[in-house]
């Protein structure tokens, strides 16, 4: 440690003050956001904390400190922290350190299903700082200084990474709008192979030896965060449950039909799925398997639109036997492929670019508040 640093216990030199437990439906309003450990919940019309540090105490996730603004009410899933006296440590100060010791705080959550803060160990927290408020103050400065020009970095680089993924998107929208000759319109039975909805997993009886062996499981889920191909599955199925279900072939497109509805993706190995999935093994005489994901792509805000209900929205096996939906012909088909295959690659290695950027800097910023709180910090910090 630097010397004219010294080296204290949180809840020696800060005050931790919990929140006051409320709910919407008795205390709700419209004026002030209500937070807790996380973001904004809810709004009343009264308020118990102002600029204030707070840290999550009930349910918490991996961020679990954040600096609140303005005017705000706290309720009891969260805990405020604020020097003791300002004249030895600075509130600013401080919301720097907390922010930097933010993985150690969530490191003291207790708890399997529901992460709880251990607030004993979190007052045992030692915080670091200069006897000088002068020395705190110019920590602040240069901090304040390099973030702001860290989190306009990282907006450009978000823009980008934003500019690359919508470049994609329009061109494959212009594909489908600007149809050429000879385009015929076709419902997807009329080119499938096979078509169909997987088989449903709820059968309370052997619920538990349904699961667990070697035939993957593709759940919603899987399909929702893959890249046009399924390469991994979050659950297996046992004999039991192939013999209840269907081994679908690579080559699969999986089309959700429930929750996040219209999400697509292609199997490249064999998999079973629930009844939320329609499965289509297109007939590669009449159509290119790569162009009907791609046209899938491209209308899912369509058929986004045609989906039911209230609390989740789903869309039935019946919509798509009767969307029709444009085709060329198959040569026709696989030029288009060869040009939206060109330009994803491009995209991916600009948004890897991009991400890696972003990441970069967050790694920064992790890198100067390391220093900050060790005593080693540059009186010019720059940002690349």
């Amino acid at each position: 440690m630097k010397q004219g640093w010294e080296v204290k216990k949180l809840g020696d030199v800060c005050e931790v003050e919990y929140g006051t437990r409320v709910v919407n439906k008795r205390d709700g309003g419209t004026i002030y956001p209500v937070y807790g450990g996380g973001g904004a919940t809810f709004s009343m019309d009264i308020y118990n904390r102002e600029n204030c540090f707070i840290v999550a105490r009930f349910a918490m996730s991996q961020q679990c400190t954040r600096f609140v603004e303005g005017k705000f009410f706290l309720n009891d899933s969260g805990l405020s922290v604020k020097p003791k006296n300002i004249q030895y440590i600075l509130q600013n100060f401080l919301n720097l350190q907390l922010l930097y010791l933010n993985d150690h705080i969530y490191s003291l959550a207790r708890g399997a299903a529901q992460k709880n803060l251990d607030v004993p160990a979190f007052r045992n927290i030692e915080v670091s700082f200069p006897k000088s408020i002068q020395e705190q103050q110019r920590i602040v400065t240069i901090l304040d200084e390099a973030f702001a020009a860290i989190a306009q970095a990282k907006a450009n680089a978000e823009q980008n990474l934003k500019n690359a993924k919508e470049l994609f998107e329009s061109y494959l929208q212009s594909v489908f709008k600007n149809k050429g000759d000879g385009w015929e319109e076709k419902t997807l039975e009329q080119v499938s192979a096979t078509f169909g909805r997987g088989k449903s997993r709820h059968r309370p009886r052997n619920y538990e030896k349904l699961y667990g062996g070697n035939y993957p499981f593709i759940q919603t889920g899987d399909i929702r965060s893959c890249n046009h191909y399924i390469t991994d599955y979050s659950q297996t199925y046992s004999e039991l449950g192939l013999a209840q279900s269907k081994l679908w072939p690579a080559g699969t497109i999986c089309i959700t039909i429930a929750a996040n509805i219209a999400e697509t993706g292609v199997l490249t190995f064999e998999a079973c799925f629930p009844d939320s999935v329609i499965g289509l093994v297109v007939n590669n005489k009449v159509a290119n398997r790569d162009f009907v994901e791609y046209l899938l792509q491209s209308f899912k805000a369509r058929i986004q639109a045609l989906g039911k209900g209230s609390a989740q929205a789903n869309i039935n096996m019946g919509t798509f036997e009767n969307e029709l939906f444009p085709f060329p012909s198959v040569e026709g088909q696989e030029e288009i492929v060869q040009k939206l295959d060109a330009l994803s690659a491009e995209t991916k290695q600009l948004e890897a670019i991009y991400q890696q950027k972003i990441n970069d800097l967050d790694e920064l910023k992790k890198s100067i508040l390391q220093k900050a709180f060790a005593g080693k910090l540059n009186t010019t910090v720059l940002v690349a």
